[in-house]
């Protein structure tokens, strides 16, 4: 997002999609006392990375385990967790600064630090993004910290003297004081205004290298302090078809590719504190099915807001090694029409034109598919009465429902496209831009909650503000005993994609609170009760498990006895002239949309007429309106040549009052040839929910396989499937 300040020059031009490059910041400054604070100080220079272990000594003793760090996080499933288990919910801002030239939180030419922060954790902000520079993270590792000409000494005498390094630790024992978490974020290669405009990570004498080993530093000097809980690895890669450079997403190790540069900081930042989380924003643009990213065509894109795009996850998933996986969160970005009006604001849009064009493609589908947490990393804008107020409460109406984590950009009044929660005296709250997040912080009985299990959010003593130990009803720091170990381990239910495992529940001195299971030694999933179904696997492939429970303190007991399960063989569906497979892109299985994919081969050893196929997908209306209408999203063959109908049965049967018909209007397969990817939607014209969870060619699993409960004729006879 833009940041700067009154001495930012303008922007550099050529960005018409998303308009970052044409925007300039506002900082209203009053008074002789500050007149002069807002020169830089004077020529800042890189020094060469140095190993590791040639840091000074100062920051490697600060690796050394204190008593009282047990606030950090990890992932299960979509949710962030406590070591207890407890799920989380981060909420917060942002407050830049520390990226820009100042090298230092903004708005200190003015405002107070203790009384800002105080504010913010007493109004619920639970977690601060703070962006940041890789040059000045070297800076500070070279022993380069300057004193910031940027703070007033007047409104900060506590501050007074005290280098950009020591502000910052001095605001990191604030939020600790005031129940705060921090999440470090670097911003820009360059300590610079406009150093987000840059789409990579590296940048004249930042080399990717020295941005690894800046991550490097800063985790090994922050190691034993669990006020910082987050690290948000680069903000906002970006880059169009035909920009150099750009980021990329793929299974390459090349230089551009963010995939790997975030993979490969998150693993060596885990080396060094395997408890913090690990988040990956997203890129510009994705490749169509079919798409080299050779391609310079803009229409061979999916193109979304910088640090928006995701849909490479699905096919190249981050890895952050073994055991660690369970740090990772996925953080896009999303703005409104007055930070540019993009195509999905034309016409009648809404919160469900939203969630279906944009949000699930590019990001919401990780959530939905349970299969990453996300933090919305920035969000937010002006409070125009209009357009923008209502894609921000269509946002916070989501995030609401999903609990979705996220930090509100910001908390800078001179943010030039979307203002802040404060106003330019950097001291009065918007209470409207307020009051319209407020819903998106994470309360509990009216009062708000830290991420801290001992401090309540807005410090000791506070009337706004509980703690984890509040809400959870405490810790047990005296609790050693793990709970028993779980036995009966077995397979109650198999198919070709997925193994149902159940258990005998362990016992425990104050809670089981949770069981890891683990597939093949590799820990899958954290099951709250004594079952589990794990998806989205082979067919006829054997697979090995083991689980280990876990109790309210954080103790796991040992691994149970090993069970192997080998799932049921994927060829032994019905099969003929035509294979269907199936995946579902929509795991609500309650919600107002069924979303089947579908992708046709020809198993024959004959040419196969596509004019010859129909497809049918049986589903129930479940009241509301009896119309339903039928959308192709996307078809690799090309929309057009499909034909879609909803055909109403003349008596319900089980599982179907209706199908879903498709058919083509042309084109032929090849032996062994498939139609690739054919994207479809069904939606009631009154909008209502289904329930599919009965449907009879409903699946739950997220990748492609054979589905023989989706029907497929040639030339009117039965070739695949079976009917309800």
């Amino acid at each position: 997002m833009t940041e700067g300040s009154t001495h930012m020059g303008h922007t550099p031009a050529g960005r018409p999609r998303v308009p970052r490059t044409a925007r300039r910041l506002r900082v209203r400054i009053a008074g002789a006392i500050v007149a002069g604070l807002l020169c830089i100080t004077g020529t800042h220079t890189v020094a060469a990375a140095a190993p590791l272990a040639q840091m000074p000594a100062v920051t490697l003793a600060q690796a050394e385990a204190q008593p009282g760090d047990d606030d950090w996080l990890h992932t299960s499933g979509n949710k962030i967790v406590d070591a207890a288990g407890n799920e989380v919910w981060l909420t917060g801002a942002n407050w830049f600064g520390f990226n820009a030239s100042e090298r230092v939180f903004h708005g200190l030419w003015s405002a107070n630090i203790t009384a800002l922060t105080r504010s913010m954790a007493q109004r619920g902000i639970n977690i601060v993004r703070v962006p940041i520079s890789t040059q000045l993270l070297l800076e500070w590792r070279a022993g380069q910290a300057a004193v910031p000409s940027a703070v007033n000494a007047y409104a900060n005498p506590e501050l007074a003297g005290k280098t950009t390094l020591e502000v910052f630790d001095h605001f990191l024992a604030l939020c600790k004081r005031f129940g705060i978490k921090v999440m470090l974020d670097v911003h820009s290669a360059e300590a610079d205004n406009s150093g987000h405009v840059e789409p990579v990570w590296w940048k004249g004498a930042i080399t990717p290298e020295q941005f690894h080993v800046a991550w490097e530093w800063a985790a090994a000097r922050y190691r034993t302090d669990d006020t910082l809980v987050a690290m948000d690895i680069k903000n906002e890669p970006h880059g169009t078809a035909s920009s150099s450079p750009r980021a990329k997403w793929d299974g390459s190790t090349d230089q551009d590719n963010f995939k790997h540069a975030c993979q490969t900081a998150g693993r060596r930042i885990l080396a060094i504190n395997p408890n913090l989380l690990i988040l990956c924003e997203g890129i510009e643009v994705y490749p169509k099915p079919g798409v080299s990213w050779t391609s310079t065509t803009p229409t061979d894109y999916y193109s979304t807001w910088w640090g928006g795009n995701l849909r490479g996850v699905r096919d190249h998933p981050v890895d952050l090694g073994a055991g660690h996986n369970d740090q990772l969160v996925y953080s896009p970005h999303d703005y409104g029409p007055l930070v540019f009006n993009q195509p999905w604001f034309s016409g009648d849009w809404n919160r469900t034109t939203l969630e279906r064009d944009v949000w699930d493609p590019n990001w919401l589908y990780l959530h939905k598919e349970n299969k990453a947490p996300l933090l919305i990393g920035e969000w937010g804008g002006f409070m125009d009465g209009g357009p923008n107020e209502k894609w921000m409460k269509a946002l916070r109406d989501l995030i609401v429902e999903h609990r979705i984590h996220q930090t509100f950009w910001c908390l800078n009044p001179n943010s030039g496209d979307t203002g802040g929660l404060l106003g330019h005296d950097w001291a009065t709250w918007d209470e409207a831009k307020y009051a319209l997040l407020k819903p998106a912080l994470w309360q509990h009985n009216g009062k708000f909650v830290s991420l801290d299990h001992e401090v309540p959010l807005g410090g000791s003593g506070s009337t706004t503000g509980v703690s984890l130990s509040d809400v959870y009803g405490g810790q047990h720091p005296d609790d050693t005993t793990p709970p028993s170990t779980p036995t009966g381990l077995a397979a109650s239910g198999r198919t070709a994609s997925s193994v149902t495992l159940a258990w005998t529940a362990s016992t425990d001195d104050t809670a089981v609170t949770g069981y890891d299971v683990y597939r093949d030694g590799a820990k899958v999933a954290t099951a709250p009760g004594s079952t589990h179904t794990d998806t989205n696997l082979t067919g006829g492939t054997a697979y090995t498990y083991t689980l280990r429970a876990r109790d309210a303190a954080g103790n796991t007991s040992a691994a149970s006895d090993a069970v192997t399960v080998t799932t049921e063989p994927g060829t032994g569906d019905p099969t003929g002239a035509v294979t269907v497979r199936y995946k579902n892109d929509d795991s609500a299985a309650g919600d107002n949309q069924i979303r089947p994919s579908m992708r046709l081969v020809n198993s024959g050893t004959g040419a196969l007429a596509l004019s010859t196929l129909s497809v049918r997908y049986y589903f129930t209306r479940d009241g509301g309106s009896p119309t339903v209408n039928a959308y192709c999203d996307y078809a690799a063959v090309g929309c057009a040549q499909l034909d879609l109908r909803v055909v109403v049965l003349p008596a319900p049967v089980t599982g179907a009052d209706a199908y879903l018909e498709v058919t083509f209007t042309g084109g032929t397969l090849a032996p062994g040839t498939g139609t690739g990817d054919i994207h479809l939607r069904l939606a009631k014209s009154d909008w209502s929910s289904f329930n599919e969870a009965d449907d009879y060619s409903h699946g739950t699993n997220a990748a492609f396989a054979d589905a023989p409960k989706i029907g497929a004729y040639v030339n009117g006879i039965l070739a695949w499937g079976t009917r309800p």
